[in-house]
């Protein structure tokens, strides 16, 4: 495991809050596991290749928000016409990211990181913008509390990560994580990865 890597007092809060959140969040995840079940089918974890620490490919879970419907051919139609009410609002409010708390357990992923983006990426790197994987990927992040979404370029998204990585503390991690708690609750949902 490449745990040994990171800051221990990091994987030890990590710890912590995943399963203190696993145990919290335990009834919303069961609902909307069912949700996705009736509505979505099964599967109901969305799975897919991230790249994570050192580059080192994971799967990322996430509760799916498409469906499987395809045209007369077989063929996958198009994700705009996948995506449910219901994924909608799972995307909307983030609550598909919830499952990412086992990709915490784990150990492939922490609380509070960059936001591990899509493998094909990482052939277009710059030796500056690769620094991201020097941590853990999280489930948020500088950038996402600062309003960065999936639609901003990766360069703007890497300036926060990179001030993220040789600022870290506890203490910065702490505050990452209430301002993400703010952002929900006041439904400035940054997370669109």
């Amino acid at each position: 495991m490449f745990i040994r890597s990171i800051p221990l007092a990091k994987r030890m809060f990590d710890l912590l809050l995943a399963v203190l959140g696993l145990l919290i969040l335990s009834p919303v995840l069961l609902l909307m596991a069912v949700l996705v079940g009736i509505y979505h089918g099964s599967p109901v974890l969305f799975t897919q290749t991230r790249p994570g620490f050192k580059g080192k490919p994971f799967c990322i879970y996430k509760f799916r928000t498409m469906t499987d419907a395809r045209d007369e051919q077989g063929n996958l139609l198009p994700d705009s016409q996948r995506l449910t009410p219901l994924g909608r609002f799972l995307r909307a409010s983030s609550l598909d990211e919830l499952p990412e708390l086992f990709n915490v357990l784990r150990g492939e992923m922490s609380i509070v990181g960059p936001r591990p983006l899509l493998m094909q990426y990482l052939e277009r790197y710059t030796a500056e913008q690769a620094r991201r994987h020097e941590v853990l990927p999280g489930i948020t992040g500088w950038a996402q509390v600062n309003g960065l979404r999936g639609d901003t370029s990766i360069e703007e998204r890497t300036r926060y990560d990179l001030y993220y990585i040789e600022n870290w503390s506890l203490l910065f991690d702490i505050k990452i994580i209430l301002r993400t708690i703010v952002n929900f609750i006041t439904g400035r949902q940054e997370n669109a990865y």
